[in-house]
């Protein structure tokens, strides 16, 4: 059973229980993904190569959550991230909220996730910026996850560096030799530092009491970058949860299954269905909340600098990985008469009278 009939099936109940906590974004996840493909006001219209047979199919939501959609978008981001990739080594920093302050990201989302992307961008600046190996500008991706493996709440960010600066009076790069960027406790005391005063004095958030002294961030080398990019795209733009990692349900109870971070063996957790859908839908970002964002070199009006780096790598000697090009899937739908293949022609209007409303989602 896939995660949206668990989740038609049980609306009433899951409404019921969580009714104080339910956001206006998560209902209108949930609006958009119980009519994906089944109550869309516009259909696509298809017409068979070898017969006179046409058929309307109902739109997908297209929502970032949903997990029947997205696909093309989570292909098109990696394939432009791939297209920035120098042939330097990377680096993946992650930078995690303590335990403590997940309450504050429960209820106000919004403002501690752009608190969390602001300052660990600038305490990443301001490293790069102090560091006798790099000392110019340089360039990060951030993306942003909000659980775990086991789809508990787990707010943390994980940013990929190429091992390098520009030094814009020069012309220059300069390359950060050795597996060694960033120190991992002077990065999480900074870190700890900045947050803390922003939420208390910019948006001026009353912190819990028992606030821990060390915080974390990990810094490790991921070598040349394309193996963590594709490891960041997976929960992008499809939900938190695949629904192939979905392995039983009844009335009262769901599965799934996950890979444990530790011993990579992989677990079963089963949750009571009201709680599994609350595990999930958490997770929905507010409106308009941008989950993956560029800095530096690589942020999109960049592009002509990171060309003429790539340059310069290149006449230097560098060696470009090669990367297989991702292929788009395309929409294939077949004749239910004669079995050939349909064409599209296009999007048009459902009428009205054949547009079902979907009950139970405020």
């Amino acid at each position: 059973m896939k995660f949206i009939d668990i989740l038609r099936d049980h609306l009433d109940e899951f409404n019921a229980h969580y009714q104080g906590y339910i956001t206006t974004s998560m209902r209108q996840a949930i609006h958009a993904m119980l009519s994906c493909r089944t109550h869309s006001q516009k259909v696509s219209h298809w017409a068979c190569q070898g017969c006179a047979h046409t058929a309307d199919f109902p739109l997908s939501c297209g929502h970032r959550s949903c997990p029947q959609c997205q696909y093309n978008t989570t292909s098109d981001w990696l394939a432009k991230q791939q297209a920035k990739l120098l042939p330097v080594n990377y680096y993946m920093v992650t930078f995690t909220l303590p335990f403590e302050l997940r309450v504050v990201a429960k209820h106000q989302p919004e403002v501690m996730y752009q608190a969390m992307f602001s300052v660990a961008a600038s305490v990443l600046k301001e490293f790069a910026k102090n560091s006798k190996l790099l000392g110019g500008e340089i360039g990060f991706t951030g993306v942003l996850h909000t659980h775990n493996r086991r789809r508990d709440l787990h707010p943390h960010i994980h940013f990929i560096i190429p091992a390098g600066s520009f030094d814009k009076d020069r012309k220059q790069w300069h390359k950060s030799k050795g597996k060694y960027l960033f120190n991992n406790v002077n990065l999480a005391s900074v870190w700890r530092a900045k947050l803390l005063e922003q939420l208390t004095k910019k948006f001026n958030i009353k912190l819990p009491s028992a606030t821990p002294k060390k915080w974390v961030v990990d810094c490790q080398h991921v070598g040349k970058g394309l193996p963590a990019l594709k490891y960041l795209s997976r929960y992008l733009y499809r939900g938190v949860l695949p629904d192939k990692s979905i392995i039983g349900t009844t009335d009262e109870q769901v599965c799934f299954e996950y890979q444990n971070s530790q011993t990579k063996t992989t677990e079963i957790r089963t949750l009571p269905t009201v709680k599994f859908l609350w595990l999930v839908l958490q997770h929905v970002l507010p409106k308009g909340l941008r989950r993956v964002r560029d800095y530096g070199l690589l942020s999109g009006n960049c592009s002509k600098l990171r060309q003429q780096i790539q340059l310069m790598l290149a006449v230097a000697g560098a060696v470009f990985p090669i990367i297989s090009e991702l292929k788009r899937t395309v929409a294939i739908r077949l004749c239910p008469c004669c079995h050939q293949p349909m064409s599209f022609i296009g999007i048009h209007a459902r009428p009205a009278s054949l547009q079902t409303p979907i009950s139970n989602t405020a």
